[in-house]
Order: structure tokens, then C-alpha cells, then sequence
């Protein structure tokens, strides 16, 4: 074939692959933006159906920090810390931990008050992040440390907000997590009967029955109040695989409706609980 030949050859050839490619370019290009249109398109529809949980610019840490003389249910202390390395010595840090599952701002797993129960690394993450429902009852709780959330105040919450948002935690907001720091948190009395508003248990009950929550918190160190002497709560809440959130702090700073819960809790084989970070995401208007 002579030169001039190939030239026109290889000139045929790279026109028709520019065509070739254009084609392509134009097919791609209608694809993303139909994929782009179907895309805002279900990204509406999702708006329509998406609760107010899901858009937010702050975060509020609701966890105490956890340390060897934090208040216990026992009275007695329940975490410890021991250095293995320093830096002034090894030039790292390293520490050994000795802790009670449920010491601190904590988990209840369902398996802490059942037989067969979830884990704590068998929670599902996705009932660990939750629309977070707070319930203020703090002015009966300055009046009578023994009050209890109670199906009233949950009728009451709905009549402002409407309906428990799906997979929701419900926290009692009763500011008891002033007292952390002082002998108040667990306000025994001579008789060694703690008093600190709870959960009633007609409320869990309801909730239960209502099927929209899947956890319950307390800004106290039990979900069932302070007197409470059978842990009615605790027997039916927790074996429904639900589990509950104790010790959270500054709930009071958060709306009563429209703020996500996300739980830390530590993935622990057959671990009945245990210390968790937990981080309220909200809108600040």
C-alpha cells in the first residue's frame, strides 16, 4: 500500500473512531442526567417522607466522664485505671482498665436482664442511631425524687410533637445530672433506699405496645426509680431486645423533638453492656 494510502487510512479510521466516541459521550451523558433526574427525584420523595431527624449542625456529648469515684448503683466503686507505660518512662502511655459493664454513662444490653437476650455487640447499629424523644419532668423530680415518667407525660409529649418518631429513644429529662458530682446523684437514704426518679412501669409497657421506641435513657443510674425494689422496668424492657441508656448528661440542653441519638457501644462478645459514648446531633435554631 503506498503512503499516500495510509495516510487516508489511518485518517478514515480515526474519524470514524471520533464519531464513534462522540456517540458515546452523547449516551453517556443523557444516562447521568436521567440517572441525575431519577436521582432528584427519589432524593424528593425522600424528603417528603424523611422525618425532621436528619438534618443537623451541632453535636452534644451526653456522656459523663467516667472516673475511679463516679457514683455506682452499689454505692461501692467500679472502675478503676492503672498505668502499664508513661511517657516519662517508655516515652508511650498505656493504661489497664478494671470496669463493672454497667458503670458510668452505659448501656443496658437486652441479655443484662434475660436469659437469651441480644448482646452488646449484638444490638444492631442501625437501633444504636435513633430519633431521640425528651420527656421534661423535671419540675416533679425537684418536688419528689421518686416520681416516674408515666404514661401521661408521653400523651402529653404528643399532643405538642404527634406521633414517636419510628426506632426512637425516649429520655427522661429529669436533671438529676447536676447532682453526678455529689452524694445527691445517689440520695440514699439511712436506710440505704436510694430516691431518683425512673421510668414507671405502665410507660414502659405502653411503649412497648406502641412498638415506635427501641431504647429508653435516663439521666439517673437506673431505669427504674431509685426505690424501686423488683427492677420492673429493667424485666420488661430489656428481654423485648430494647435496651436502655443510663447516666446520660445534658439533656436539658437539647430540643424535645427533632435531635438524632448515636450510641457507642463497645462491641464486647456476650457482654451484658457496658460504657458508651453517647453524641446527641440536633438543629440549634
Amino acid at each position: 500500500m503506498c503512503d499516500h494510502c495510509v495516510i487516508d487510512t489511518v485518517k478514515q479510521k480515526m474519524l470514524d473512531r471520533r464519531g464513534v466516541l462522540s456517540a458515546a459521550v452523547a449516551v453517556g451523558a443523557a444516562g447521568s442526567l436521567g440517572a441525575l433526574s431519577q436521582k432528584a427525584k427519589a432524593g424528593k420523595r425522600e424528603g417528603h417522607r424523611r422525618h425532621k431527624h436528619g438534618r443537623h449542625s451541632d453535636a452534644l456529648d451526653m456522656t459523663h466522664e467516667l472516673h475511679p469515684d463516679f457514683p455506682t448503683f452499689s454505692g461501692s466503686p467500679q472502675f478503676s485505671i492503672t498505668p502499664l507505660a508513661t511517657y516519662a518512662q517508655q516515652k508511650y502511655n498505656v493504661n489497664s482498665w478494671s470496669v463493672n459493664e454497667h458503670t458510668g454513662t452505659h448501656l443496658d444490653a437486652p441479655l443484662h436482664f434475660s436469659s437469651d437476650g441480644q448482646s452488646v455487640a449484638e444490638v444492631p447499629v442501625d437501633r444504636l442511631v435513633t430519633p431521640l424523644v425528651v420527656i421534661d419532668i423535671r419540675e416533679r423530680a425537684a418536688a419528689d425524687p421518686d416520681t416516674r415518667l408515666t404514661p401521661d407525660d408521653i400523651n402529653q409529649w404528643r399532643d405538642r410533637h404527634g406521633e414517636l418518631p419510628r426506632g426512637c429513644c425516649v429520655a427522661m429529662l429529669s436533671g438529676w445530672d447536676r447532682h453526678v458530682n455529689s452524694a445527691t446523684f445517689r440520695n440514699a437514704d439511712d436506710a440505704g433506699t436510694m430516691h431518683f426518679p425512673g421510668f414507671h412501669l405502665e410507660a414502659c409497657q405502653m411503649l412497648i405496645e406502641d412498638g415506635s421506641a427501641v431504647g429508653l435513657a435516663v439521666d439517673t443510674l437506673s431505669l427504674d426509680h431509685g426505690p424501686s425494689p423488683d427492677f420492673a422496668c429493667h424485666y420488661a424492657w430489656l428481654p423485648t431486645n430494647r435496651w436502655g441508656l443510663e447516666c446520660v448528661a445534658n439533656l436539658a440542653d437539647l430540643p424535645e423533638d427533632g435531635a438524632t441519638l448515636v450510641v457507642g457501644a463497645p462491641k464486647v462478645r456476650g457482654g451484658s453492656g457496658g460504657p458508651s459514648r453517647a453524641i446527641a446531633l440536633y438543629k440549634d435554631h
